[in-house]
């Protein structure tokens, strides 16, 4: 495995699924139960697809942004503070989210 991101750990775990590039709601209908979330930031209109999520990948945030406080009450890993995790990730892409070191790495 490679790694190609690393950020805040900001909710323990491992979660292994696909990336899915989400800008908004529009995106429900393309996020399928297990893919790992990848936003800039999420928001409350995001909760059903998070609810969904195997893990969460975010370009920015902290211990206490909605992300992280959202992902410890559902019990999956979490990153924030990425960076680039919207422009270094494709969709579909098979990834391996380490919510305890904070890295992502790239799964063939």
């Amino acid at each position: 495995m490679k790694k190609i991101l690393s950020g805040l750990a900001a909710s323990c775990g491992r979660a292994r699924g696909k990336a899915r590039i989400i800008r908004g709601i529009k995106d429900l209908k393309k996020f399928k139960k297990g893919d790992i979330l990848v936003a800039k930031i999420t928001d409350p209109t995001m909760v059903q697809m998070m609810a969904k999520a195997s893990a969460i990948v975010c370009d920015i945030g902290g211990m206490t942004s909605h992300p992280a406080i959202v992902s410890r009450e559902m019990g999956i890993p979490c990153i924030v503070g990425t960076k680039s995790a919207t422009k270094k990730l494709k969709n579909g892409v098979k990834v391996l989210v380490d919510g305890d070191k904070g890295e992502v790495y790239l799964v063939r």
